[in-house]
C-alpha cells in the first residue's frame, strides 16, 4: 500500500469492522464539527473537513470501500493512487438533513465549498438582549469586509473586460488527469492553477483595484432577527462575505447570536422558568401574585397548601417561536421564612405551631413514623 497514505477508519473514528450506520453516525458528527460555515477563513478545519468527506465517500460505498480494504490488507499490490481524491462533490442533499435549511441551517454550504471562486464566509458575533432575542427585533451594525470592484465588475481586468480566456482549461476554471490503476481509470479534477479556477487571465488591471477584483471597505448590513432566536444560534446573509477571485460569488455573512441573561427568566428552549417567592402565609392559605411573561404581567393563584419548590406549569406564556408555537411558563415555588423576626412575632409563630397537629404536615408525619419505627423515639 505504497500510496494509500490516508486512513479513513481513523479520520472518521470508527473500527474498520465499523457498519454503514456507524459509519454515517461518525460523519454527520465530525461534518458538523468542521463544516467550513463554521469555520471561516480556517485552512486547518477546511482540510479536516475535506478528509472527512474523502473518508466517507470511500467508505460509504461498498465496491470502493472493498478496494480500499483489500489495499490495507495487501500492502504492495498497487496503489489506488488519487482513485479515492477529489473535490467534496454535491452533498447539499445530505447537509440538508443534517443541519436544516433557513434559520440555524447550514443549507448547501458544502457545494460552495467545492467551487474555487466563491469568497470566504465572515463570521460575526452579535450580542442580544434577553428580551430582543426572545421577541425578535430589526439590528444595523457595520464591519470591514472586502467588497467587489465595482470599477471592474469583481474581475481585476480593467473595465471589466480586460482578459482572455486561459488556454490551459479552456474557460473551465479545472483540468482533469486521468490515471490508470489496478482497478481500473480514475479521472480526477482540480483547480486550473493558471487562471484559479477563473477560467480567463487578465491582459490589463483594473487600476481601481489593482487587478485584485475587491476594495477593503467598510459594510452596513440591516438584520431583521425573528423571535426566538438563542445564545448560538445563528442568521446567514448571503453575498455579504469576502469577494470571491475573478468576479465570483462573493461568500456569506455568518451572524451567530449570544443572548445575555434575564434578571427574572431562566430560558430551557422556548419555555420559560420563574422562581416565585411567597410566604409562608400565602403558601399555606394560599393568595393571588402578579407574575411576569414576556410581555405583560398576570395574576397567578397560589393554591393552599402550596409546598417549597413545587412547580406549576402555565401553557402557552412562554417565548413565541418563528413557526407561530408558544412555549411554557414554568412557576417554581420557593417559600421564604421571614428572618429578624421580634419577640411578639415569634411567640405569635410558636403559638400557632402549637395549634396544628404534626398529621398536618405529610413530610414530617412520615418522617416522624419512619424514626420512631426504627429507634423507638419521635423526632419532634
Amino acid at each position: 500500500m505504497a500510496e494509500t497514505k490516508k486512513n479513513y477508519y481513523e479520520i472518521l473514528g470508527v473500527d474498520k469492522k465499523a457498519t454503514e450506520d456507524q459509519i454515517k453516525a461518525a460523519y454527520r458528527k465530525l461534518a458538523k464539527q468542521y463544516h467550513p460555515d463554521l469555520h471561516p477563513g480556517d485552512a486547518a478545519a477546511a482540510e479536516k473537513f475535506k478528509q472527512i468527506n474523502e473518508a466517507n465517500e470511500v467508505l460509504s460505498d461498498k465496491q470502493k470501500r472493498a478496494a480500499y480494504d483489500y489495499e490495507l490488507e495487501h500492502p504492495g499490490m498497487g496503489g489506488m493512487g488519487g482513485g479515492f481524491e477529489g473535490g467534496f462533490g454535491d452533498f447539499s442533499d445530505i447537509f440538508s438533513s443534517i443541519f436544516g435549511g433557513g434559520f440555524g441551517g447550514f443549507g448547501g454550504g458544502s457545494a460552495r465549498a467545492a467551487q474555487s471562486n466563491v469568497g470566504d464566509d465572515i463570521q460575526r458575533e452579535m450580542t442580544l438582549s434577553f428580551m430582543d432575542a426572545a421577541k425578535g427585533c430589526t439590528k444595523t451594525f457595520s464591519y470591514m469586509r472586502n467588497e467587489p470592484c465595482s470599477a471592474c465588475r469583481g474581475t481585476g481586468a480593467r473595465g471589466g473586460t480586460a482578459y482572455s480566456t486561459c488556454s490551459r482549461c479552456n474557460g473551465k476554471g479545472v483540468v482533469q488527469t486521468v490515471q490508470s490503476t489496478m482497478f481500473g481509470r480514475t479521472i480526477r479534477q482540480s483547480v486550473c492553477p493558471d487562471c484559479g479556477g477563473t477560467g480567463r487571465v487578465i491582459t490589463d488591471k483594473c487600476p481601481d483595484c489593482r487587478g485584485k477584483g475587491s476594495v477593503r471597505k467598510e459594510t452596513t448590513v440591516t438584520i431583521n432577527i425573528p423571535a426566538g432566536v438563542d445564545t448560538n444560534s445563528y442568521m446567514k446573509k448571503k453575498g455579504y462575505g469576502q469577494a470571491a477571485p475573478g468576479g465570483g460569488q462573493p461568500g456569506d455573512l455568518i451572524i451567530v447570536f449570544k443572548v445575555e441573561p434575564h434578571k427574572i427568566f431562566v430560558r430551557n428552549g422556548f419555555d420559560l422558568q420563574v422562581d416565585l417567592p411567597v410566604s409562608f402565609k400565602t403558601a399555606a392559605l394560599g393568595g393571588t401574585v402578579k407574575v411576569p411573561t414576556i410581555d405583560d404581567t398576570f395574576d397567578f393563584t397560589v393554591p393552599e397548601g402550596t409546598q417549597n419548590g413545587q412547580v406549576f406549569t402555565i401553557r402557552g406564556k412562554g417565548i413565541r417561536s418563528a413557526r407561530g408555537t408558544t412555549g411554557n411558563l414554568m412557576l417554581r415555588v420557593l417559600v421564604e421564612i421571614p428572618t429578624k423576626l421580634s419577640r411578639e412575632q415569634k411567640r405569635n409563630i410558636e403559638q400557632m405551631d402549637a395549634g396544628i397537629d404534626i398529621r398536618q404536615y405529610d413530610k414530617m408525619k412520615k418522617y416522624s413514623d419512619n424514626v420512631e419505627s426504627f429507634y423507638g423515639k419521635k423526632p419532634y
